[in-house]
């Protein structure tokens, strides 16, 4: 039996316009941002795995939700300066607890959701650490994952509330503190630290400023709209494809990220059905994904408008450009236009971007020779070797960028260094970590940890932080895969060092170098598995591990590991593993 009309229910996504006047983020605190949006017709449209619209999320019934949820934070005893974690799940309850700690004046927290990989006791763990830096007086998180955080939360001593729990708790009125530019506004975890976490207090002011550098930069208009699958806890996902979107009263629909890993071409689907949307963002690997899925099929400009596709915003990881042109290629037929790709720098210290692309310049590169990337003198009896570096763009609005010599001093245009930066959306600090803060932070200026160079007032990223292994645009940092090979019988502190290296299909994978005191080649075999099972659990991804001899690891004169000796020793021949059997 078919359901009869007056039982039926029909969504209607937010409109792309409306009457109230645009404001580019151009308020004090991110309170007055939520305020002037619930103004608006506009808001958030949350679809399901096959892209239809399973909710639509008005910013006005936003604001109600986070003024009750605030509620009920302060009449629990949480306000001012405290930390409410919670699990950033694309769905409205974390929007509205998000927007409603802030009301409360505490600090929202956003932790990752659990992996497809890794398993239980992995993300309970991970949890645990990093609501042990947040130091949060309550730990926020969808139903089903009651059991997990439930635990973490216990290990950590803190309160744990499902989102239907807490949402049936007493929501009084009571007076709402006001907030200041310079109050903290949220504190923002890099996804790839977990065993070492460090906590960057993002303040109002900061937050505003870089969001109406965002916005400026890529001139976001009257009719502009978002889809997104990038996840809230990363920065890309929160600052730019949700934070941003109140700020700048826009419309914009969600795929899930999980939905996006199994369904890639979702997303595109969703931007050529949903008339006028002209922005969307994704690190290489999304769309390195669509165009390997599309390959086989002939139907592209039939399944797909992308056509009105103005900002394709490309950052997180380092930008390929032979994948950008492979993504032109597979979908020019269906109207997307290279020069809507819009490179971007950034990192969470900033914000979010420290340098954007201008509108319509696309994909731009620079061939520079390897040896100059490495600094090393070229062998002239062999032909030199080139590696294209990406254009990622000038800085937004009242943000310096400096390249510096390792001495500290100004490096000119074309000559590599490290950069630095310099704005009103540089971080306050890394929350209760004084000695992290002072290793970065000099003078305002932050030094970012990667090296590249400016040429014409455009920045170009020649490598990423020192030691970063980033995969598919979430960073890994070594130690925690060290460590976590470390927690295995028979192993030591400085056993290990962990770096990426280039495959011969041009990816990047993690490896991972191991001491290894065992003699017998089966033995070997099945020590070599364990630690690539660990390493899995960790990155999600298939690792190089290489077994070599005791004391082979390099050092520092200082004795500690030399990660990037370590690789260039490696890749060299320097360091010969233990040859095992297939």
């Amino acid at each position: 039996m078919g359901l009869s009309l007056q039982h039926m229910t029909i969504l209607v996504p937010t409109p792309n316009d409306c009457p109230l006047p645009r404001r580019r983020a151009d308020f004090a605190t991110f309170v007055e941002a939520i305020e002037y949006a619930a103004r608006s017709e506009k808001g958030l449209n949350f679809h399901d795995m096959r892209g239809e619209l399973a909710e639509v999320y008005p910013y006005v019934r936003l604001r109600e939700d986070a003024l009750d949820c605030a509620r009920r934070l302060l009449a629990m005893g949480i306000g001012k300066g405290d930390r409410v974690a919670l699990i950033a799940d694309t769905a409205a309850p974390f929007a509205a607890l998000f927007c409603g700690a802030v009301y409360a004046g505490a600090w929202p927290v956003p932790l990752p959701l659990p992996t497809t990989f890794g398993g239980r006791e992995n993300y309970i763990e991970q949890l645990a650490l990093q609501l042990g830096s947040a130091d949060p007086t309550i730990l926020l998180y969808p139903p089903e994952l009651a059991d997990m955080c439930g635990e973490a939360a216990a290990r950590q001593g803190c309160q744990g509330f499902d989102w239907a729990s807490f949402a049936e708790r007493d929501a009084p009125e009571v007076e709402l503190p006001t907030a200041e530019p310079d109050d903290i506004c949220y504190l923002q975890y890099s996804s790839g630290s977990t065993r070492f976490p460090t906590g960057v207090a993002v303040t109002h002011r900061a937050l505003l400023h870089n969001l109406y550098g965002h916005s400026t930069s890529m001139e976001v208009g009257e009719g502009d709209r978002v889809v997104s699958w990038l996840p809230w806890y990363h920065d890309m996902g929160l600052v730019g494809c949700f934070l941003s979107l109140i700020a700048n009263q826009m419309s914009v629909d969600y795929l899930k990220t999980e939905h996006f890993a199994r369904r890639p071409l979702a997303w595109l689907d969703l931007i050529s059905r949903n008339t006028g949307t002209t922005l969307s963002y994704s690190p290489t690997f999304g769309y390195d994904i669509c165009a390997r899925r599309i390959s086989s099929q002939s139907s592209v400009a039939d399944r797909f408008d992308l056509s009105r596709w103005r900002i394709a915003g490309n950052g997180a990881d380092m930008i390929r450009p032979d994948v950008m042109q492979g993504f032109v290629n597979a979908f020019a037929p269906a109207g997307f236009k290279a020069g809507a790709f819009t490179p971007s720098y950034g990192l969470a210290e900033a914000t979010l971007a420290v340098t954007v692309m201008p509108p319509g310049e696309g994909i731009r590169v620079e061939l520079v020779e390897e040896e100059r990337l490495s600094g090393t003198r070229r062998d002239l009896r062999r032909p030199a070797r080139y590696r294209a570096i990406v254009n990622c763009g000038k800085p937004l609005p009242d943000m310096e960028v400096a390249i510096r010599a390792e001495n500290g001093g100004l490096r000119g245009d074309h000559q590599i260094g490290k950069v630095w930066c310099r704005g009103p959306s540089v971080m306050h600090s890394y929350f209760r970590n004084a000695e992290a803060t002072a290793d970065c932070m000099v003078d305002g200026w932050l030094d970012t940890g990667d090296m590249g160079y400016m040429a014409g007032g455009y920045l170009f990223i020649v490598g990423r932080a020192k030691d970063m292994i980033i995969i598919n645009g979430k960073n890994h940092w070594p130690q925690d895969i060290e460590w976590a090979v470390e927690q295995l019988p028979g192993f030591n502190h400085g056993d290990i060092a962990a770096f990426s290296v280039e495959m011969d299909n041009g990816e990047e994978a993690p490896a991972v170098l191991v001491h290894c005191r065992v003699s017998d080649p089966e033995d070997r075999l099945k020590l070599r598995d364990t630690i690539r099972d660990k390493v899995r659990a960790i990155t999600g991804m298939n690792c190089v591990v290489e077994l070599v001899p005791p004391r082979s690891l390099p050092r520092t004169s200082s004795g500690k590991l030399s990660r990037a000796k370590a690789k260039k020793l490696y890749l060299s021949g320097e360091i010969e593993p233990f040859t095992l059997a297939a």
